[in-house]
């Protein structure tokens, strides 16, 4: 029977609540994502913002100056990592979320550490063989953080035109 920590993505999409909502918009798409937590100015999770809460906004005259605070879903919404992937679904269902967080309490800062989505629960569900799933779950294999670093400075120097 799998569990959660063996589906679930350790690291969170975050965004500060005064990112602008085209940016996220714009992030959510470039990576794939269902959604992003919102941090407040301490880094506890205090919302999600997703394509639920930005695709009313399309036709807004005021699109460009909405802030993440302002469009978010309050709450961030939690799965123990320790629970069967059936019952997760089937959380997931009648909560009516397509994302679920696992959180890490740091310092007195709770934060999410990790998150499962429908679509993790379709790539189990079609899964030839555990090799499908290799890149999910506390086991998966991860960059480190120097490495992850790295990658996003020399990303952002290519942007930049600086590489």
């Amino acid at each position: 029977m799998k569990l959660v920590r063996d589906l679930m993505t350790v690291g969170v999409p975050t965004c500060k609540t005064t990112a602008p909502v085209l940016e996220i918009a714009r992030f959510i798409l470039e990576h794939r994502i269902e959604e992003m937590v919102v941090l407040d100015e301490e880094g506890h999770g205090v919302g999600v913002i997703g394509y639920e809460e930005l695709i009313p906004l399309y036709g807004r005259e005021d699109l460009a100056n909405l802030t993440a605070e302002e469009v978010m879903r309050e709450g961030v919404p939690e799965l123990r990592p320790d629970i069967s992937i059936r019952l997760a679904a089937q959380m997931m269902k009648d909560r009516r979320i397509r994302a679920a967080y696992m959180t890490h309490n740091a310092g007195g800062i709770i934060y999410p550490a990790a998150y499962i989505t429908y679509h993790h629960i379709l790539r189990a569900l079609a899964a030839h063989d555990e090799k499908d799933l290799k890149d999910l779950g506390i086991a998966a294999e991860r960059k480190s953080p120097v490495a992850q670093f790295i990658e996003r400075r020399d990303t952002a120097r290519r942007k930049a035109g600086l590489l």
